[in-house]
């Protein structure tokens, strides 16, 4: 087994659902965020290209670190193996449509409210 652990992140982003690959997950010292670094995607050498994961690598390949909201997440899981990186569309995975973020508290002001 490898010493260093790898991430399968699952999460919510603008209506699609992305499943990617990472080698550190942690939380982050801003509010209400998760912190995802050293992103790992397929080997380039393959034959077959997958138009998804590619376009997972363009838009991740220039990013250091990224700070999903943790109400974006679905899923975390460490596995044994990268495998490949998607992206589905979100209407897809709940049938009738009857599945909703939990609702996440806003940041309160510490201003008192006048009535």
């Amino acid at each position: 087994m490898s010493s260093e652990p790898i991430y399968r992140i699952t999460f919510f982003n603008q209506g699609q659902v992305y499943e990617i690959y990472a080698r550190h997950v942690f939380q982050s010292d801003l509010w209400g965020f998760l912190e995802v670094e050293e992103f790992i995607f397929g080997e380039r050498s393959q034959m077959i290209v997958d138009p998804a994961e590619e376009k997972l690598k363009n838009e991740f390949s220039a990013i250091k670190r990224s700070f999903i909201p943790m109400q974006s997440i679905v899923r975390i899981d460490e596995v044994e193996k990268e495998g490949t990186c998607k992206i589905t569309d979100a209407s897809g995975v709940s049938p009738g449509g009857n599945v909703r973020s939990f609702p996440f508290p806003s940041m309160a002001s510490g201003k008192p409210v006048k009535d």
